[in-house]
């Protein structure tokens, strides 16, 4: 015989802790979102970018304050892990997320790109992550993408990079 009092004690019991956690992490990404309110709007593509470079579709896997890839930036939903259609244009990099917000990353925000193997919390295998660093407010932010082709990404952190040091060479002669 099945005493079906206690079995239905322990369902419900289960179902409210298991509320309760998940509560409990809404809680904190909220409270994390309200301790990253310094951080600015994020800036929108303008009107006219100019020619792609470089394209890309994939996923956006979040964004960290540089150099802390744990230190999961959740402001203005930055922390939304999403598909991304990226454009690099000599204004700067487009990042269109369907179901997030998008944002634009100009060219003289634009400090490194580089190869990683994980951020806030997502690790792949070594080099599978594009990573770039930008400037936004007094912070410097890292975020990850990862392309639906890996290959591509070589090209994306030569060409960012060189974008980086050409900007950097004509500020110099000014």
């Amino acid at each position: 015989m099945t005493d079906w009092a206690a079995r239905v004690g322990w369902v419900v019991g289960l179902a409210l802790f298991v509320a309760l956690v998940y509560w409990l992490m809404r809680e904190g990404w909220k409270w994390r979102g309200t301790l990253q309110g310094d951080l600015p709007e994020l800036p929108s593509a303008p009107d006219d970018p100019g020619p792609a470079r470089l394209s890309m579709s994939g996923r956006y896997h979040g964004s960290t304050t540089a150099g802390q890839w744990l230190d999961r930036i959740v402001a203005h939903g930055l922390g939304t892990r999403s598909r991304v259609e990226l454009t690099l244009t000599d204004a700067g990099l487009d990042v269109v997320r369907p179901g997030a917000a998008d944002f634009f990353v100009p060219a003289a925000q634009l400090r490194e790109a580089r190869l990683d193997k994980g951020i806030a919390g997502k690790v792949l295998t070594e080099g599978g992550l594009l990573v770039v660093t930008w400037a936004h407010g007094e912070r410097l932010i890292d975020s990850g993408f990862r392309s639906d082709h890996a290959a591509e990404h070589n090209e994306w952190v030569d060409v960012i990079n060189s974008m980086i040091n050409t900007n950097s060479t004509e500020g110099a002669e000014r």
